[in-house]
């Protein structure tokens, strides 16, 4: 398989500030990959210095095996689209397309042809004349795309596109570009803090945090399967609990939490007797009222706080009973619950395969 970027040990410093710290990934040909993390992580740095904004002071970053050391963003094959997506507002979009071209001087029959041709891959036939104030949210990050797509380029870099945009279009978008990017089979480098977004549009995810990669996965595998604590927080929902291991039984470690419950996990190797850790549990792997013959069940009695309706989305806020500490549970979408209401105490468990724990940091 064709690998379109590669990034082998990055770093980039400013004075004695690490940005990014021995950053290594690749992405193959026709590929969506993003990298996820949270404000100030190096996210933006990253990307920046592939598409050649800034240098890295150590490392190398390659094209289609092509070194980019030195290269102006002018001469990579590289287009970078911004949050706020910098269409030009006095041209129509056929103009706004036809920028690039223009400056590379390709003949006006053979600019006009490439225009017809990109608004068709993204969706938007007929469009040329439009002004760009007549388009929706949605179209213009089409425009914004088409712009630079039109210029061939082996990869396209995403900086937050979809952050201006209400939250009912976001949605939408994420899907569009899911299937833009399909259809045009251009290699997408997609910069976010918004899990949803990496986890919906993405081949392979990458979590960032002060500098460096935590780890590099398919969404499924990030979110079911987190390899560091970090991870387990940043990506969806989770249930915390501090504590220390105690012993094992039956291949599973037993936790005492520091408000004195005890839980079966499974535990990653390594982690020994006496071992401070902080366990997580996903609040839809938690079962209302479960069936107490379950195999590694793990039981509480808890007092519902809150009903958070939210659709498909709802969830109960809780606490267990005699304790404060606030714990989160998806509401399943039948109605079998439809009775429970505030002030309510009702049983909860969940299997210890479904539990995660790491060392705490």
């Amino acid at each position: 398989m064709t690998v379109d970027l590669s990034v082998d040990k990055v770093t980039k410093r400013f004075g004695t500030f690490t940005a990014c710290d021995t950053v290594s990934f690749q992405v193959e040909k026709g590929r969506f990959f993003s990298i996820l993390g949270p404000s100030g992580c190096g996210k933006t740095t990253l990307l920046r210095m592939i598409a050649g904004f800034l240098e890295p002071t150590e490392g190398r970053i390659l094209i289609r095996d092509r070194e980019m050391a030195g290269i102006p963003p002018n001469r990579r094959p590289v287009n970078l689209i911004f949050q706020h997506l910098a269409l030009f507002p006095m041209m129509n979009v056929a103009e706004n397309i036809a920028f690039g071209l223009q400056r590379r001087k390709e003949k006006k029959s053979v600019i006009e042809k490439k225009i017809d041709d990109i608004l068709d891959r993204v969706g938007l036939p007929g469009f040329g004349n439009k002004k760009i104030d007549q388009l929706s949210g949605g179209q213009k990050q089409r425009v914004a795309i088409a712009r630079c797509l039109v210029l061939n380029p082996t990869v396209l870099l995403l900086d937050e596109p979809l952050g201006a945009l209400d939250l009912k279009l976001r949605e939408q978008m994420k899907v569009e570009l899911k299937k833009l990017q399909a259809q045009v089979g251009t290699t997408f480098v997609y910069i976010t803090h918004d899990q949803s977004e990496a986890l919906v549009m993405s081949d392979h995810v990458a979590v960032m945090n002060n500098g460096r990669f935590e780890q590099v996965d398919t969404p499924k595998n990030l979110y079911a399967n987190p390899q560091t604590a970090f991870v387990a927080q940043f990506v969806g929902d989770n249930n915390t609990w501090s504590g220390k291991l105690i012993g094992q039984e039956n291949g599973f470690g037993i936790i005492e939490t520091k408000e004195g419950q005890t839980f079966k996990v499974e535990v990653k190797s390594g982690l020994s007797p006496g071992t401070m850790v902080d366990l997580f549990i996903r609040p839809e792997a938690i079962i209302i009222d479960p069936d107490e013959t379950m195999a590694n069940l793990n039981q509480l009695t808890i007092k519902i706080k809150s009903i958070l309706f939210d659709g498909a989305n709802s969830r109960i806020l809780a606490t267990p009973a005699g304790g404060n500490k606030e714990l989160t549970i998806a509401l399943p979408q039948n109605r079998q619950y439809d009775h429970l209401k505030a002030g309510d105490q009702v049983k909860i468990g969940w299997v210890s395969q479904s539990g995660t724990c790491f060392t705490q940091s």
